[in-house]
């Protein structure tokens, strides 16, 4: 893997977490079970490209 690919992956993973980060910090202590679903939804999509992105850089490490 190039080490510019690299960057532009962790810079996205960065993103990524970043903006989960904020919409959990948003969001009120006593709703902190209950998420409404869009938001829910959200944040699954935050987490899943996280998890996509990490995986493509273990495999770029592992075969490169």
């Amino acid at each position: 893997m190039e080490l510019d690919d690299a960057s532009l992956a962790i810079g996205r993973i960065e993103r990524a977490l970043s903006r989960i980060e904020k919409a959990l910090a948003e969001r009120p202590a006593a709703a902190a079970t209950a998420l409404p679903a869009a938001e829910q939804s959200a944040l699954q999509r935050e987490v899943t490209a996280v998890i996509g992105e990490l995986d493509r850089l273990i495999a770029e490490a592992k075969h490169g």
